[in-house]
C-alpha cells in the first residue's frame, strides 16, 4: 500500500489554514505553490507555505488523521503547528530533502 501524508498549509501572515492528504508531499506541495489549479482555496487564498506535516506508511491512516484534524478547531491546528514549528516556517525544503525520492508516489 502506498504511504501517505497530511500537510497544513497557510499563507505568508498566518491567517488561513488548509489542511491536505496525498501520497505525494513534494509533488503536491510544489502544485499548491505553482498555483496548479488557479481556482482552487488554495490559490484563491494564496496558501503555499508548508508548516506541518506527518507521514504514514499507509495512505489510509493518513486519510483517518485528515479527517480528525478538519474536525477540529483552528486553536487545536495552531497548537498542533507550533508544537514542532512555533516560528511558523515553511518546511517545504524540509520535506523535499527527506521524501524527495517518493515523488514518484503519485
Amino acid at each position: 500500500m502506498k504511504p501517505g501524508f497530511i500537510y497544513i498549509l497557510t499563507n505568508k501572515n498566518n491567517t488561513t489554514l488548509y489542511v491536505g492528504v496525498t501520497s505525494a508531499i513534494v509533488i503536491r506541495v510544489k502544485q499548491h505553490k505553482e498555483k496548479y489549479d488557479p481556482k482552487s482555496f488554495t490559490a484563491k487564498y494564496s496558501l503555499d507555505k508548508l508548516v506541518y506535516y506527518e507521514a504514514f506508511q499507509m495512505i489510509g491512516d493518513a486519510i483517518g488523521r485528515e479527517k480528525q484534524l478538519k474536525a477540529g478547531s483552528r486553536a487545536k491546528k495552531v497548537a498542533l503547528i507550533e508544537s514542532i514549528n512555533p516560528d511558523w516556517m515553511d518546511l517545504y525544503e524540509e520535506v523535499k530533502e527527506m521524501f524527495g525520492d517518493c515523488e514518484d508516489a503519485i
